[in-house]
């Protein structure tokens, strides 16, 4: 019995490797295919001549134009929208597990209305591109970390109060970003927050990626590293504390993180939704609610998701479409199929 139990553990792991891979070889593909498409299409054996010539430390036979618009302006994007929709969707995840609530979001503790109040202020006393990414990563940060102070201020470390905080926080600060707007030049500095409010990722460059990788990498290894801890979490605080789990530490921890991938993501994309809503529901669709296997799937899923919006956004119109559009859009009536799925499934 021992033995069948064994190889049917085997045989499990066996097939979780095989169904990753093919999704790491789709968003390999999906990422080809992405530097082919745009304005300007190029060739899929242009594409491979460039990246295998870079890989090899060879001189590629392409078109030097050709080569500047897949390193220098597809490829950024293309890697950003994989780290950025990875970021957002374990960020879900994790948030999904540890407040057990399927309705959470990355931006339930306000960091991307604090986020957006940054950015505004930045761009209201001229600071500047990376003054913009700076305020906006500061004034996410900010943000949850008022949202964290509120259940200690009330002597209560409860999660409904702590969700209770990042309601009031989100409503400060979108009021404050509505003062900001209203202050701003109508002309010139509205249009661009606006702009910015919206998500893009068409001006990401090399160094942008370089600033948010470190952080985003960092805490992306560490969700992973405790997605078991997660798991207990979930159970409930009292059970899990009856497991020897320190439960205001995990929990601190996990939002901590969390917040970092968020507010690395929209300073430099801008704020982005449904990511980090749907992409959770859809892992669970496919694997359970296990969080040691919801986690890496989340952000395979999640890259995937925003490249191929992002791609979108640069093909379905002569203007690129801001990305949040194209999001709630798919988003929505994806979100809606998810609850009609899970609705047929109960009956």
């Amino acid at each position: 019995m021992e033995a069948i139990t064994q190889k049917a553990d085997s045989f499990s792991k066996v097939k979780d490797y095989m169904f990753f891979l093919t999704l790491w070889l789709l968003l390999f593909v999906l990422s080809i295919t992405a530097l082919c498409l745009g304005r300007y299409g190029i060739p899929i054996s242009d594409v491979l001549d460039v990246l295998s010539s870079k890989l090899l430390g060879k001189p590629s036979n392409v078109n030097q134009t050709i080569e500047n618009i897949i390193l220098n302006l597809r490829l950024p994007r293309i890697i950003a929208s994989i780290v950025i929709g990875g970021s957002l969707a374990l960020a879900g995840a994790a948030y999904q597990g540890i407040f057990r609530n399927p309705l959470v979001s990355p931006d339930i503790l306000g960091v991307s209305s604090g986020a957006g109040l940054g950015a505004a202020l930045a761009i209201l006393f001229h600071l500047g591109t990376f003054g913009l990414q700076i305020s906006s990563l500061a004034g996410g940060i900010l943000a949850v970390m008022i949202t964290s102070a509120i259940p200690k201020f009330m002597k209560n470390s409860s999660t409904i109060i702590l969700v209770l905080g990042g309601i009031i926080v989100n409503g400060m600060m979108v009021s404050l970003l509505g003062l900001a707007k209203y202050m701003m030049d109508t002309e010139n500095k509205l249009a661009e927050i606006t702009y910015w409010l919206l998500g893009s990722l068409a001006k990401i460059s090399k160094g942008d990626i370089m600033m948010i990788s470190i952080p985003m990498v960092v805490s992306m290894l560490l969700l992973l590293a405790i997605r078991w801890r997660v798991n207990i979490l979930a159970l409930g605080e009292s059970e899990a504390k009856n497991l020897g789990v320190n439960t205001e530490f995990y929990r601190g921890l996990v939002i901590v993180l969390s917040t970092i991938l968020t507010a690395c993501a929209v300073s430099v994309s801008g704020t982005i939704g449904w990511i980090g809503l749907i992409v959770p529901h859809l892992g669970r669709m496919l694997i359970g609610p296990d969080n040691k296997r919801l986690f890496p799937l989340s952000i395979i899923i999640g890259g995937g998701f925003l490249l191929l919006i992002d791609t979108l956004s640069r093909i379905v119109s002569p203007a690129e479409l801001p990305i949040s559009i194209l999001t709630g859009l798919v988003g929505a009536p994806f979100y809606f199929w998810i609850l009609h799925k899970q609705r047929m499934n109960m009956t």
